[in-house]
């Protein structure tokens, strides 16, 4: 008797680990989004940094990266090709935030320096898949010479 399902191959240890590595990186998008939500409600920093008392500049960013970080939360957690994109997207506005405006924003190395590393582990884990997937098209080809 044959199966009803097709053949659906395992998936390897770099895609397991890779996509534990996105939902890491999903959670904490999800912090991130957490804290700019209690920031312009006026529920952290003892309300100073309510969206009226804001400056134009923090209202601007402020606003974007609370909607920009939960979809970039979602793509991720569900693994899909556009959450990457939206976290590059709120990753380089934070970038841009605190390395091209330190005046208006303040200065946070650290957090530069941890979407710098998140955004080479996430170059490092698709060359590897990159590499692990030509490879086994290699090895299935039967009309190589």
């Amino acid at each position: 008797m044959l199966h009803d399902s097709a053949h659906v191959p395992k998936p390897s240890l770099t895609e397991i680990l890779f996509g534990l590595f996105l939902r890491l990186v999903s959670a904490s998008c999800f912090w991130f989004a957490l804290n700019y939500w209690a920031m312009l409600i006026g529920f952290s920093h003892g309300g100073a940094g309510r969206f009226d008392l804001l400056t134009p500049e923090w209202r601007a960013a402020a606003t974007a990266l609370a909607v920009v970080y939960p979809v970039a939360a979602l793509g991720l957690w569900l693994l899909v090709s556009w959450g990457p994109v939206v976290w590059v997207v709120a990753a380089a506005i934070e970038i841009a935030m605190y390395e091209f405006y330190p005046v208006s924003f303040g200065n946070r190395p650290l957090l530069v320096a941890l979407h710098v590393a998140v955004a080479a582990t996430f170059i490092l884990f698709r060359a590897a898949l990159f590499y692990q997937r030509y490879r086994q098209a290699r090895q299935v080809r039967v009309d190589s010479p």
